[in-house]
């Protein structure tokens, strides 16, 4: 099975983990925060003209009941980042400490089983995440509008199924932080309305990161944001000052 849910970490059943890599960038402190912490994360890739840095020195913190925007253009390094933060990626240096039950990237659909209906998938997730299967499947099935196609594989389903899928599993799990990756453009308006109503007002205590080029959303939602532009990030507590900035690039 594919990405997200094959790839666990402790980190992701609850406990308080982080990747630490360099030993100048340790801080004692982080491993005693109940939040989700990075710390001077850096991460290049490969390329045939040497090594690309994506991000460059990003540190920002995001405790229960924030909401943490992510800015910046295409390229900018905003998918990478949250790929980080699930484990999906490994950073070149620095350290990520997720102190927060944390969810996997929203209606990310990479890791269901195709041949498998969606059903199954669901009894294969709510055993790894100790979750009531009766509850998520109940849950699921209101949510995601799918009907008889819950009983149906998931090879056959459509882009927008498998994300409706992925959400309402990721949203029927009693996460701490939420990672978004441009997921509320799922659907048409009345069920991106009800995407709204299920993340920000119903999961109001959940603290978030969301990568996102909405910037009503962010002005309306968010407590924090950062802007991201050459690998490198510059955190704003004036939201409506990071879409400013962000309008500019």
């Amino acid at each position: 099975m594919n990405a997200p849910f094959s790839r666990l970490t402790k980190g992701w059943l609850g406990s308080k983990t982080a990747v630490p890599v360099a030993d100048d960038v340790f801080d004692d402190d982080v491993f005693d925060d109940h939040a989700i912490r990075v710390q001077n994360l850096v991460k290049e890739f490969p390329t045939e003209s040497g090594h690309r840095r994506v991000l460059d020195d990003i540190s920002f913190r995001v405790g229960l009941g924030e909401r943490f925007a992510i800015l910046g253009g295409n390229g900018a390094g905003k998918s990478t980042l949250i790929k980080l933060l699930s484990g999906l990626h490994l950073p070149t240096s620095g350290i990520i400490h997720r102190g927060l039950y944390m969810s996997w990237p929203l209606a990310l659909g990479g890791g269901f089983e195709g041949e498998m209906t969606g059903y199954d998938n669901m009894r294969f997730i709510s055993r790894i995440y100790n979750t009531p299967f009766d509850a998520m499947l109940d849950y699921v099935s209101d949510f995601s509008e799918l009907g008889p196609y819950i009983y149906e594989p998931v090879r056959i389903y459509s882009d927008g199924m498998r994300a409706r899928l992925a959400l309402g599993i990721s949203l029927s799990i009693n996460f701490e932080c939420l990672l978004i990756d441009e997921v509320l453009a799922v659907g048409d308006r009345r069920f991106q309305e009800k995407c709204h109503r299920e993340i920000f007002e119903k999961r109001a205590h959940c603290g978030m990161i969301l990568a996102i080029h909405d910037v009503n959303v962010v002005k309306s939602y968010c407590s924090q944001a950062m802007v991201l532009k050459g690998g490198r990030g510059r955190v704003f507590d004036d939201v409506h000052l990071a879409c400013d900035i962000y309008a500019t690039l």
